[in-house]
């Protein structure tokens, strides 16, 4: 099952991704998350990883080199979803070099790229090879892949969600998360993909239940509340890793959800 995070720009969805894959290691399913978003460097940390692998994309040869592929597919008149950059036609965890995977525990981290320095161009490579990626990531049955988004759309335009299974969006008190989350929705919609919201930040049951009547009206179901937590914004400033027994709870409650999802799609599993 592949899993993506998106939503606005600290609206915890890295906190999230975190929470989910300590879920499903307790489920004991082995994780692999993805690092897709090219501005944010601290999920590795929140993990528990002292530091992040190498990313994938050295492993096409660095973000020029997909640049160059960029501009011949498109000068050619092919499609930018149909370029490849990859080198094989399916992939499986274990296919991944070492270099460019972090792990332990059943859990595995992998980085697609970031931007390091001014003027070194778009993120558009990243979002090409996102696509290709989780495309070709083929999972056993016992294997969960999480995705870590950049904030925002822009990864809708790249397609990198046509080969996820459940697309989430987290949700935190301001019109624009809520704003944004509807403007998913109608993405969602266009690749044929559910969108379930998350809740997060939530401190009261009485703003829980304004922001799901609000969500509601969008036509947004609401899968699970993530609980304000203290802890939470004191190891993301110490740059600790994150392990909040009571939000860690309620996201196993989401996962559960969706394992429930995945199942009645795929009976025979």
């Amino acid at each position: 099952m592949k899993i993506s995070v998106c939503g606005r720009g600290g609206s915890g969805k890295s906190t999230l991704v975190t929470l989910l894959a300590r879920s499903a290691q307790l489920k004991s399913l082995k994780v692999l998350v993805v690092d897709s978003d090219e501005s944010n460097s601290g999920l590795f940390r929140m993990l528990g990883f002292d530091k992040p692998p190498a990313p994938l994309m050295e492993l096409v040869g660095g973000k020029k080199e997909v640049q160059l592929k960029l501009r011949e597919a498109l000068s050619s008149d092919e499609s930018e979803s149909g370029m490849s950059i990859l080198t094989q036609d399916t992939l499986i965890m274990d296919d991944i070099p070492a270099k460019y995977i972090s792990g332990k525990d059943g859990l595995r981290l992998a980085c697609i790229g970031k931007i390091h320095q001014s003027l070194e161009g778009c993120a558009c490579p990243m979002g090409v090879l996102s696509r290709e990626f989780l495309k070709k990531l083929i999972l056993k049955e016992d294997e969960i892949a999480i995705v870590d988004l950049e904030a925002g759309v822009e990864h809708f335009g790249r397609g990198v969600e046509t080969s996820i299974d459940h697309v989430l969006v987290v949700v935190e008190p301001s019109f624009e998360s809520l704003d944004l989350a509807e403007r998913l929705k109608s993405l969602t919609g266009g690749i044929k993909k559910n969108l379930w919201a998350v809740l997060n930040k939530i401190d009261s049951e009485r703003l829980s239940s304004r922001l799901e009547g609000k969500l509601k009206n969008r036509d947004i179901p609401v899968i699970g509340t993530i609980p304000y937590d203290s802890t939470i914004f004191e190891a993301c400033l110490e740059g600790r890793a994150i392990k909040p027994e009571k939000a860690t709870h309620a996201a196993r409650k989401i996962l559960d959800f969706l394992v429930s999802k995945r199942q009645r799609v795929n009976p025979e599993r």
